[in-house]
């Protein structure tokens, strides 16, 4: 609202962004949401995640796609639980830089105690390895800020100390996060967050390009959760935008053919023919949350069954072997360990070398080889990181386990 008052943007109201119906019925935000706006030197395309506790999780997809954050935290209530989770979010898949709004400041009537708030905020950002002495923290009043836009359409700089705290928002952002590396020599890969069905035209993915470019008429492969199919992109979208092509770090919409609504889905990835394939069996360096982190309160076993966040997607999978730092079998893993382990997930995702995961109570996933157990089991520890994803088998590329029979004729032959 306030970028619009100036032409950066086109204003939205509550219920385009939060569409949902029990988005509107609660009046928060459940799942991310994207939106555009201009300043006078960049264009953002900002991502909006949920910040109730009970939707933490969801925040993950958006995180994963972001190139900095704004961390908006109450001025009269202070830093709640899920903010601590929202920083560590951010700081395990990647978001470099992060900007702090403390919002409801028209609510505090004492100005130490918003001087008390934003000493937490900055002890809370340098405990999970951001420059909290360093990180602009800005204070102003989203609500006070709107109303005075809707009473005087066309506000400027100057005009109204709640717009003029949002201006320094946008400031912050402008000035602290740095322009993002674009990986466009890379292979073409987009993670698909959602399908749409266009009447006369087709099937659009959505999602943001992770790496490399795609223009119309380009191929790609439609990756993981089922079997790899082909498709032709006619047509290159970003908010309502026709192009010809598109860079990573764009979110656009893809217009697919021979594609139906059906055989897409949210988790899958869209990419350059050949470049990616779909696994069910990795291995992985992790560090186990402890419960003072925001982790574990207990240790758990062979066998145990979280959720593993990759991109868009969340899917079970089932840690089958533990070995601690010392590359020994293990029979358990205590929260505060690190560890390797070995993952076998129900349905097969796209996945590669050195690709970071998330799951609810473990963190820092690295990917050390994306091999089938068997082979894995040949390979000498050192060699595992330096491992490259084209050293991967085709005969394994989508199924990496074997029947039990397969795998006592391979131990008979050895």
């Amino acid at each position: 609202m306030v970028l619009a008052s100036v032409g950066g943007s086109a204003p939205k109201k509550y219920d385009e962004i939060d569409a949902a119906p029990e988005e509107r019925a609660r009046g928060i935000t459940i799942n991310t949401a994207t939106v555009e706006y201009e300043t006078e030197t960049r264009h953002y395309a900002h991502v909006d995640c949920p910040g109730h506790a009970d939707y933490v999780k969801n925040m993950i997809t958006g995180a994963a796609q972001m190139d900095g954050a704004i961390l908006v935290v109450s001025g009269a209530d202070g830093p709640m639980p899920q903010t601590k989770e929202h920083i560590l979010l951010a700081k395990q898949v990647g978001v470099p830089s992060i900007v702090v709004f403390l919002n409801k400041k028209d609510q505090v009537d004492d100005e130490e105690l918003l001087e008390l708030v934003d000493l937490e905020v900055r002890e809370l950002l340098t405990a999970y390895e951001y420059d909290g002495d360093n990180v602009p923290i800005v204070s102003g009043s989203a609500l006070r800020a709107l109303e005075a836009l809707m009473a005087t359409p066309g506000l400027k700089r100057g005009d109204n100390e709640w717009v003029d705290g949002i201006f320094s928002l946008i400031d912050s952002v402008d000035t602290h996060i740095p322009v993002p590396q674009r990986q466009t020599d890379l292979p073409f890969l987009l993670a698909v967050e959602d399908v749409f069905s266009i009447t006369g035209r087709g099937t659009v993915a959505t999602g943001r390009i992770e790496r490399g470019t795609v223009k119309v008429g380009d191929p790609v492969d439609l990756v993981g959760i089922r079997e790899t199919r082909n498709a032709t992109v006619t047509g290159v979208e970003m908010f309502q935008k026709t192009m010809d092509d598109a860079i990573a770090g764009d979110n656009v919409g893809l217009l697919l053919r021979g594609m139906q609504k059906e055989d897409i889905e949210r988790g899958m990835v869209l990419a350059k023919p050949g470049s990616i394939t779909p696994h069910t069996k990795f291995e992985a360096v992790v560090y186990v949350l402890k419960k003072e982190e925001g982790g574990r309160h207990s240790p758990f076993f062979p066998g145990y069954r979280p959720q593993f966040y990759m991109r868009t997607t969340d899917v079970t999978g089932n840690v089958t072997n533990i070995m601690n730092d010392k590359d020994e079998e293990a029979k358990m893993c205590m929260p505060g360990d690190r560890i390797k382990m070995v993952v076998e997930l129900i349905q097969p995702v796209a996945c590669e070398q050195g690709m970071r995961k998330r799951t609810q109570s473990l963190q820092e996933m690295e990917f050390v080889a994306a091999l089938p157990f068997e082979e894995v089991l040949m390979q000498d520890l050192e060699t595992w990181a330096t491992l490259e994803l084209a050293s991967v088998p085709e005969a394994y590329a989508q199924h990496d386990s074997q029947t039990e029979d397969q795998q006592q004729a391979q131990e008979q032959e050895q």
